[in-house]
């Protein structure tokens, strides 16, 4: 009988790709040499991550690698290296008041990075070496552009199945290949990625040498870049961005802005196709939604209606209008992308204000993007699609197909697309009401609101909530239950769900 899943290749390249993730623990190991501190933590964890890697690299492996296969090696590779990333934090927290010296905080922390989710569970932030916090931003850089697209980029054993690699871990409903071979596809989106990092280096430390930005050093400047450019939020600061000046903010946003793009977009642009990018209708209707956002939030912060009077706090905006626009701007672009940063403590906002944002956490940024969340071109396609419904209900015998950007989109495509956003809604649905039980189970009074917010900003790989889960605070007031249960959304969320589903039908394993 006839295997349907050659379960071993998936293995063994899972292997392949753990085993090369040592190369990137040299950044925090060089760290740890500079400040003379944590050095055998990273010793430990590269020797461990080697022997982990080459054990299972051994497995024999086909020449084959099918999409069944693709599905399984994706998911269990952003599964493994969550995993292996949790070994800094247990070493350096060993006998530490660290937080992340518990496992399950410690996988939470470690899933958190990998996904770009940036939802948190560290404590005092003060506690902890620069070397343990670079690791924490490196694995959002790892993981932004993907994992597994970085593999296919630098790995000739990837480059024959890296096709539907791509395809199962790519953010959106279908990934454009840029050129003839797929590996080079993928080095062209890391390479767009690794140049908007290194100008966002670049600017944010001219600043500091400009005297715009004093606490912005070169350390800082890094860290921010590695993180703002996964859509991942994790700042080696308490208050996050708030600790920096606005001059820092607004270099900041358009960066944001350009991690929640398209990035096969950014392609056609240095090959001279720099039309394609305002053509697009999902860049066009994604900058829209930003500005509206960002416009109605900036109004209700200015006029006072967008502050929280029962929290007995008036954040210094009212009257003052760069402030309110900015703190809008880069609070709706923060959120909508999914990066998760904040220039200042919304949990002091209006509840009005505050559901916006939640809204803003569904909507996500575009496909082929380092954002989360349903993505934008999918709210596209949804509602066209239901206008067309309304069309053919008077029209009964008219054809009208859904087009986007002025090609015919396929109906198996939409009704992948009805799928997807349904069952995001019914596990966001069902996360809501576990938390709320579990919660309830050990007497803790969180609002509904808050438990939404952490449910969904863990799913859609936003990071920061309301309240408890707000952006200064963290996520600690959740059981191990219910934080066991977020690393499993942040997981499915950054897979876009059905590579991780797919495994758990008997359709995928029956021969």
């Amino acid at each position: 009988m006839k295997r349907r899943v050659n379960w071993w290749t998936s293995v063994s390249l899972t292997g392949t790709v753990i085993k090369y993730l040592s190369v990137a623990l040299l950044l925090p190991l060089f760290v740890a040499l500079v400040d003379g501190e944590g050095v055998m933590t990273f010793v430990a964890t590269i020797a461990i991550t080697l022997t982990v890697g080459v054990a299972l690299e051994r497995f024999e492996r086909d020449d084959e690698l099918g999409f069944r296969e693709g599905f399984l090696m994706v998911a269990l590779t952003w599964f493994g290296v969550a995993v292996i990333g949790t070994i800094p934090y247990l070493i350096a927290g060993y006998g530490t008041e660290s937080m992340l010296a518990n496992p399950v905080n410690a996988l939470f922390e470690s899933m958190s990075g990998f996904t770009t989710t940036g939802a948190t569970v560290m404590g005092d932030f003060t506690i902890h070496s620069r070397a343990i916090l670079i690791w924490r931003q490196l694995t959002q850089w790892l993981g932004g552009m993907g994992i597994v697209v970085l593999a296919v980029a630098i790995l000739p054993e990837l480059s024959v199945g890296g096709a539907q690699l791509m395809d199962a871990e790519a953010p959106g409903p279908g990934l454009e290949k840029l050129t003839p071979r797929i590996a080079e596809t993928a080095r062209a989106l890391w390479g767009a990625y690794l140049g908007f990092t290194i100008l966002q280096i670049v600017l944010l430390y001219g600043l500091h040498l400009g005297g715009m930005a004093p606490n912005m050093d070169v350390y800082n400047a890094v860290a921010h870049a590695l993180t703002t450019m996964p859509t991942g939020g994790f700042s080696p600061e308490a208050r996050s961005i708030e600790a920096f000046s606005a001059a820092v903010q607004w270099v900041i946003i358009p960066f944001m802005v350009v991690a929640g793009t398209n990035f096969t977009l950014f392609w056609h642009v240095l090959t001279g196709e720099s039309e394609q990018l305002f053509e697009d209708s999902e860049f066009r209707a994604y900058l829209g939604a930003m500005a509206v956002l960002s416009a109605v939030i900036a109004g209700l912060l200015f006029t006072g209606a967008g502050l929280d009077a029962i929290a007995g706090q008036v954040p210094p905006i009212i009257g003052e209008s760069e402030d309110a626009l900015r703190h809008a701007t880069f609070q709706v672009i923060s959120i909508m992308t999914t990066t998760g940063y904040a220039s200042m403590d919304f949990n002091t906002w209006s509840a009005p204000t505050q559901y916006l944002l939640l809204f803003a956490m569904f909507i996500g940024g575009s496909a082929g993007s380092t954002g989360g969340a349903v993505k934008v071109v999918r709210w596209l396609v949804i509602l066209k699609s239901l206008r067309r419904e309304l069309f053919t209900t008077v029209h009964p015998e008219a054809i009208s197909p859904v087009r986007l950007g002025g090609r015919v989109v396929d109906e198996r495509a939409i009704r992948g697309i009805y799928a997807f956003t349904l069952l995001y809604v019914l596990i966001f649905f069902f996360g809501v009401l576990f938390v709320l039980v579990d919660m309830t189970r050990i007497q803790d009074s969180l609002s509904v609101l808050e438990v939404m917010s952490a449910v969904a900003a863990t799913l859609g790989n936003v990071g920061p909530g309301f309240g408890a889960a707000g952006p200064m605070n963290n996520y600690l007031v959740f059981t191990q239950e219910s934080k066991l249960l977020m690393v499993f959304l942040m997981w499915v969320g950054r897979l876009e769900i059905f590579p991780v589903f797919v495994l758990l039908t008997s359709a995928y394993w029956r021969s």
